[in-house]
């Protein structure tokens, strides 16, 4: 990814240089002061919750205000708008689900950036477009505030459990500070270097997230009409070099495992619409640094399609389920 990254090298020093160490000292020891949080759906909420946990005051808000009662029931402030939010705290943590939206949050007329104090530190753990993250950087800096991107990757379960591992991009001063809370919510806290570079890292897990899945799913369909039992099939490919997280922690084919999307009609989990998303940013990223990814570019076509066909809102594991009907449905037969 290093030519997507080229052009900011002058914007990353500039970073580096205004941080005024003072800031980094006073956060680092600021504990168990109050935390804001924006964005509050099927991640955004057990992550708050778990800094509710840990004894962090969470002041919070959401586009969605039916979103924010179980949070508010929790103790968590709920306030009306991002800008809200950053006049009351220090130390704000973003989970949206797109590009805009971060915009939006951070620039937008009732936006963080509106209220922001000098110092304050920014994550933004949505998964979104680097140069987006790197935007939203620059901006903050003129505010005199620090934004760093942490996306995360281990799903709804992960996140009610604290065990995200966070990918994380941004200041290198700054990382102690923003450790503090990720580990909160996480079990993996990964610096990934300059801004941008924890959306790198996560476009490309959820690049070969998604193409394991349908790998997974076109072998346990073949194998299944091939009259192999599913669960004797998982056991064989748990135990050879087929193994992978889609087969053995995360298997598409409903009866198999229990405490997963497939063993509830695929919902709940990490949605079809997100996982398109997803690699659209691939793709696109792709494109800017010349970067062949067919299979990358296959899986993006398939999880597009699956929007169009009535999985948008599934989880990302009824590509098992899309395949099976394409199976059974005479148009996408030949003669």
């Amino acid at each position: 990814m290093a030519a997507l990254f080229r052009g900011s090298r002058n914007l990353l020093q500039r970073f580096n240089k205004h941080v005024d160490p003072v800031l980094v000292s006073s956060r680092s020891m600021a504990s168990k002061t109050p935390v804001g949080f924006i964005g509050l759906g099927n991640m955004g909420s057990p992550m708050a919750k778990n800094l509710l946990k840990h004894g962090y005051p969470v002041i919070a808000t959401d586009v969605f205000p039916e979103s924010c009662k179980e949070l508010q029931d929790e103790g968590a402030q709920i306030l009306d708008t991002p800008a809200e939010v950053a006049d009351k705290a220090d130390r704000i943590i973003t989970m949206l689900p797109s590009s805009p939206n971060v915009v939006e949050v951070y620039t937008g007329t009732n936006g963080i950036l509106k209220k922001v104090k000098k110092g304050t530190l920014l994550i933004d753990s949505s998964t979104i477009d680097p140069l987006v993250s790197r935007e939203m950087a620059f901006a903050a800096e003129k505010m005199g505030a620090v934004f760093m991107d942490a996306p995360v990757s281990g799903g709804v379960g992960a996140a009610s459990l604290a065990k995200l591992t966070f990918m994380v991009g941004g200041v290198e001063e700054e990382y102690t500070a923003a450790q503090e809370l990720l580990t909160c919510m996480g079990a993996n806290v990964v610096y990934c270097g300059p801004v941008g570079t924890g959306q790198a890292a996560k476009i490309c897990n959820n690049m070969l997230l998604a193409i394991g899945m349908i790998g997974t799913a076109e072998t346990m369909n073949l194998g299944i009409r091939l009259g192999l039992d599913p669960k004797l099939l998982v056991q064989i490919l748990n135990m050879s070099s087929g193994r992978c997280w889609s087969s053995d922690t995360y298997n598409p084919v409903p009866g198999v495992m229990e405490g997963v999307p497939s063993a509830n009609n695929y919902q709940g989990g990490f949605g079809t619409t997100l996982m398109a998303k997803d690699l659209g940013l691939a793709q696109h990223t792709a494109t800017n640094t010349k970067t062949s990814i067919p299979l990358g570019s296959l899986a993006h076509q398939i999880y597009r399609i699956m929007c169009a066909r009535g999985y948008a809102n599934k989880d990302f594991s009824s590509v098992f389920q899309f395949l099976r009907e394409q199976d059974e449905d005479p148009e996408t037969k030949g003669d």
